[in-house]
């Protein structure tokens, strides 16, 4: 989000969403000046609170009450003001260590897998206070090899995908002005149907080398989440077309994700002032029994394992797909290695959480498995 607070509003709104992550109780301007060192009147607290409510950061959940986050405003503290959690993150390497002795590599059973990921699991709920979801490793994702571009009968023509492994995955595709059913039918195709056959076999040799140059050796999970910028200027026009049938080869390429998830902290979560009403209590319990197959889904889908590994993604309220849980924040993160098996580890609580905290442990969790997995 694209807001320039002032240094006064960054703090109220810091202010605020620590205030309900330790409380769940909206906070008003008194308060605030009384307990945050807030160098202000109430008055004037009371007017900033205004101005971020007006610009979506803040709000009023009854007449009388003082202000909550918003799911933008718990987005803009955990984009610019986290703290460092140095200390969450050490008590979680310190009891992983401690606790689960059991190292769990290509040598080990099922059975010594699953004691390390519910021990995992049983340890990041009970630092975070949130439900814990730490994924069966399954294999690894491909690598692009070779993308390809080829012209078919007058009209259409051919997607082909190579993986490192010389699995191929191909798809067609039509040129001509998309229907209503079509799944792109938004996109718009770039001009090739004017061309003759040789400019545009030409054209597709072109593209094809350039995307085999540009995604060569990357994981197949980096092409749905590209930097379409750094593709080029002088490829602007087939951008959106390109993303769609990079993102359909992805989709058919990567391989489902399992549905068994370990699961832990979920006596303590219910304990929370959200989950005071029966029905709300019931869905939850739905999610986890009865849904595990979408939240596998879902925390598989955070950036594929790089150079860059154990990237932490934060999903906040309504920034869930997934409708049933845009009540709740997910924290996920990969754990494993590209070479051989791969899984997740994620934290689903109220959106009032300790970001701080959570983002460090899920952190912290998938740096020990992955080191696990490769022991």
């Amino acid at each position: 989000m694209d807001l320039n607070l002032s240094p006064r509003q960054a703090s109220i709104l810091q202010a605020i969403v620590r205030h309900y992550v330790a409380t769940a109780e909206p906070v008003g301007s008194k308060v605030l000046v009384r307990e945050y060192d807030i160098d202000a009147s109430p008055a004037t607290v009371r007017n900033t609170m205004g101005r971020l409510e007006k610009v979506g950061l803040l709000y009023q959940p009854h007449t009388s009450a003082g202000r909550i986050p918003s799911d933008s405003g718990y987005r803009v503290y955990v984009d610019r003001y986290l703290s460092p959690a140095d200390q969450g993150a050490i008590a979680a390497e310190r009891l992983l260590s401690d606790r689960l002795s059991i190292h769990s590599g290509a040598a080990y059973g099922t059975t010594h897998l699953d004691i390390l990921l519910k021990g995992a699991a049983q340890i990041l709920a009970e630092l975070s206070g949130c439900i814990a979801l730490v994924t069966v490793p399954q294999a690894s994702i491909g690598k692009v090899h070779q993308i390809r571009l080829l012209p078919m009968e007058p009209g259409k023509i051919m997607a082909l995908l190579v993986t490192h492994t010389y699995e191929s995955h191909s798809m067609l595709v039509n040129l001509s002005a998309p229907t209503e059913t079509s799944p792109a039918a938004a996109i718009e195709r770039p001009p090739w149907e004017s061309l003759d056959p040789e400019t545009l076999g030409q054209e597709l040799t072109l593209l094809s080398n350039f995307l085999t140059c540009q995604m060569r050796d990357r994981p197949l999970g980096d092409l749905s989440d590209l930097d379409w910028q750094e593709l080029g200027r002088q490829f602007e026009q087939y951008g959106d077309f390109l993303q769609m049938l990079l993102q359909e080869l992805s989709n058919q390429a990567l391989p489902a994700p399992k549905g068994r998830i370990m699961i832990g902290g979920v006596s303590a979560v219910l304990r929370q002032p959200e989950f005071t009403e029966l029905e709300q209590v019931q869905t939850l319990l739905h999610l986890l029994e009865e849904e595990q197959d979408h939240l596998s889904a879902l925390i598989y889908s955070t950036p594929a394992l790089t150079e860059r590994q154990h990237q932490v993604t934060v999903r906040i309220g309504s920034e869930n797909p997934w409708e049933p849980i845009q009540n709740y924040s997910l924290i996920s993160s990969q754990y494993g290695d590209m070479a051989s098996h791969w899984g997740s580890v994620g934290l689903l609580g109220p959106t009032r959480m300790d970001y701080d905290t959570a983002i460090a442990l899920v952190g912290s969790t998938a740096e020990y498995l992955s080191d696990q997995i490769a022991n």
